[in-house]
């Protein structure tokens, strides 16, 4: 332990405690990743072996880094080790247990487009219209459903409305598919193992009595299965060290509960608890704010962060006319700061992913170089999927998603009406990949397309005994030259940068690493592994803070990074908080743990934007400040106005309070006063060209991240009708009329500027 950083008296006594649970109430910057790199290091010095340790992370970069971190500590690597995430161990998990599945080892994961492709073909077995019902919904309904873990039956059992109805119908026949297929989707990878672990003895017992310690970072992200498997494991021997701060609990749409973390010793009766209270990373100004404000929230443990930093310079808070002038001071300060900071030290954070392409004007304008985080991933480009679809169906020869995507690209003769009749006449429980290659006795087939099947079939049947043998870049190489993928790509008329991105998969294959993944079933190939990794990356995993690039990213996704310099963007009511959370105070609370994520992110300087009027498809309107801005401790702040409106119209009235602005860098703009805090107001909205008479500006923003696009064939969501597919628009700005077929409650037309919609 020599080698590592020295720790303070709380983080000694969370390293040095020994037998039982132990929650470690972790705040921002405190040095949990120290704290848990060096707990399991102590364990493995005193005596346990490595392989009886397992630590769970929420992204597989941060399961690296704590495994490098060990190896230092050490000097040596923790081989045997069982560390990463919830969904990577659950897969790990299945695939050593596949004797129990209806699956074998050699499973594909599906992500969410092949999840949604094969929804849309259990519709289509069961019978339900898809121009009638949503797949998205349907398959949103179905995810929801496995995170509680509610099967088929369970869900057909509470099938109380018309969709629920048509949920029941669908869910069995798409986990048929699934099985069918030797598939399993992203929930499976949680669902599956808990229920092996609860129902089958024996695979309890052994994990159980195996892993005598069992780490988790991140626990306030938890959900209902991660609990319940967390549980089973440490069922045994009960020392389960939880590492997490409730007050960066941000997850609770998509399924997180806090009660995990915050009823963790009710849970775990004697459970011991530690406070990491000192902040390594932020100045005391920074702190000051995010202690504020989350202070406000009822549902944490009390904790508050000291600084071991000192002072440093207040925090900027930063009213703007609009929004390109609120990205124009972005840019101008990041300019400003060239002589401290490079462009890698800046972050600009913002709620919802749309604010980003003023910030990309500015920044392409001024000649910062930037990158947007959780923009298309790499993985999900067009061309990287048609390549991964040939590389999954060699490793599974069954995934009939895989086969339906490969067969159709690069065209080889083999046509939409050719695929359905080789649907039709596949025998019972026969695979597409096998039905193709017998196509030329097929009489339904039409005799070239029986020829193009049959000749893609032998290849990947080929490749598929060979996968073993060779290196996963050969068979990669092999499938991008024999299927004329190069060829195709260079035809299109992007194909240069279509051509480069194969390229660095090809690359990326031929540098994945299995070393270490040890406990594999001993037929589990390099390139099965490899996709493995590929199904479970996340956009964080591939984030490089050393590219000198300022970051645009949304809130969510700057979950685990720091910056030198933060902009925290976009602090007005309705868009931060969303509207919808005022509705609700669980809502309302977790928008604020957001806004102290955000804050907690910057090491020296943190700038809270804000803009009078909003522009969005067209449409303007006047913003009200964030109430979160009222809740900061004044003298810890400077509050500054600088630019005004580039669009026209006046500026916002009524905004009115008592903090002052301090007029700076604008010597044409007049100090004025802001509303302070709460209050429900309506402001002035305007139509295209800033006029427009007196209404409510609303943000069409909801914590799916996604935006609303009011164009025909969108799939929204009203308050009272539920969801709905956009039929015809008419009129523009605030006199934007729709016309929604609801699938619950049939066609109406609805005046945007009041329906409340958000994306489906």
């Amino acid at each position: 332990m020599s080698r590592g950083p020295a720790l303070n008296p709380e983080q000694r006594e969370a390293v040095d405690f020994r037998e039982g649970p132990l929650l470690v109430l972790a705040g921002a910057g405190s040095g949990k990743t120290r704290v848990l790199t060096a707990r399991i290091a102590r364990l493995i010095e005193e005596g346990v072996p490595p392989f009886r340790i397992m630590a769970v992370t929420f992204t597989n970069r941060a399961a690296g880094e704590m495994g490098r971190r060990i190896e230092e500590l050490l000097g040596a690597p923790p081989t045997g080790m069982w560390s990463g995430t919830f969904h990577s161990l659950g897969a790990r998990l299945l695939r050593r247990e596949a004797d129990h599945l209806d699956r074998d080892p050699h499973f594909t994961i599906y992500d969410e487009d092949d999840a949604l492709r094969a929804v849309k073909m259990a519709m289509e077995e069961s019978g339900v219209d898809p121009d009638r019902w949503s797949p998205r919904a349907l398959r949103s309904r179905i995810s929801r459903a496995k995170g509680q873990l509610l099967g088929p039956e369970a869900v057909g059992q509470e099938a109380f409305d018309l969709l629920a109805r048509r949920v029941a119908e669908v869910y069995p026949a798409y986990e048929a598919i699934l099985r069918r297929c030797n598939a399993f989707d992203f929930d499976d990878l949680l669902g599956r193992p808990v229920r092996l672990l609860e129902e089958e003895e024996d695979v309890r017992g052994l994990y159980a009595d195996r892993f005598l310690h069992v780490l988790v970072d991140e626990y306030q992200d938890t959900n209902h299965a991660q609990y319940r498997m967390v549980r089973a494991l440490a069922s045994e021997h009960s020392n389960l060290c939880v590492v997490g701060d409730d007050d960066q609990s941000i997850y609770g749409w998509r399924g997180a509960d806090l009660r995990n973390i915050l009823d963790f010793e009710r849970d775990f009766p004697g459970a011991h608890v530690v406070r990491l209270e000192r902040n390594y990373r932020s100045t005391e100004p920074i702190l000051r704010v995010a202690n504020a404000v989350i202070a406000r929230n009822t549902a944490r443990k009390p904790k508050e962060l000291r600084t071991e930093r000192g002072a440093g310079e207040p925090v900027t808070a930063v009213r703007t006319g609009d929004e390109r002038a609120e990205a124009e001071f972005a840019a101008g300060e990041i300019r400003r700061l060239e002589d401290r900071y490079t462009p890698g030290d800046v972050a600009v954070l913002y709620r919802t992913n749309a604010q980003s392409r003023p910030f990309e004007e500015a920044l392409r304008r001024a000649a910062i170089p930037y990158r947007i985080v959780g923009g298309v991933r790499f993985y999900e480009r067009r061309e990287i999927r048609d390549v991964v679809a040939y590389l999954q169906l060699v490793v599974n020869p069954a995934d009939e998603a895989a086969f339906l995507r490969a067969v159709g690209w690069p065209r080889r003769g083999v046509g939409s009406v050719t695929v359905e009749r080789l649907l039709s006449a596949r025998r019972e429980g026969e695979t597409l990949l096998d039905a193709a290659a017998r196509a030329s006795s097929l009489d339904e087939v039409p005799t070239a397309g029986a020829r193009a099947l049959q000749g893609f079939a032998e290849v990947i049947l080929e490749l598929n005994v060979l996968q073993r043998e060779v290196t996963a870049r050969q068979v990669a190489a092999t499938c991008v030259e024999t299927f004329g993928i190069r060829e195709a790509l260079s035809g299109e008329e992007d194909g240069e940068d279509r051509l480069a991105n194969v390229e660095e998969l090809l690359g990326a294959v031929a540098e994945f690493d299995p070393t270490g993944l040890d406990e594999r079933p001993d037929e589990a190939g390099e390139l099965e592994l490899f996709l493995e990794r590929v199904a479970l990356l996340s956009d964080i995993d591939r984030w490089d803070p050393e590219q000198g690039s300022v970051s645009l990213m949304t809130l969510h996704n700057a979950k685990g990074l720091e910056f030198p310099v933060v902009f925290v963007a976009g602090l007005e009511r309705g868009l931060f908080p969303l509207a919808r959370a005022e509705a609700s105070a669980d809502e309302y609370e977790e928008e604020r743990r957001l806004f102290y994520v955000g804050v907690t992110r910057a090491r020296d300087l943190l700038y809270l934007t804000h803009a009078d009027r909003r522009w969005r498809a067209g449409s303007g309107g006047q913003a009200e400040p964030s109430p979160f801005l009222d809740e900061v401790p004044e003298d810890a702040v400077e509050r500054r106005r600088v630019g005004g409106s580039r669009r026209g119209g006046s500026r916002a009235a009524g905004v009115r309070g008592s903090p002052g602005w301090r007029t700076r860098d604008d010597a044409s703009a007049a100090s004025f006063t802001w509303r302070a805090g709460g209050g429900s107001e309506p402001a002035a909205i305007g139509g295209p060209s800033g006029g427009g008479r007196p209404g409510e500006l609303r943000y069409d923003f909801d914590d799916t991240q996604e935006t609303l696009r009011l164009d025909p064939g969108e799939r929204v969501v009203h308050p009272a009708f539920g969801e709905g597919t956009i039929q015809d628009r008419s009129g523009s700005g605030r006199r934007t009329k729709l016309t929604i077929e609801f699938d619950e409650s049939g066609t109406r037309k609805v005046m945007a500027a009041f329906a409340d919609l958000r994306p489906a």
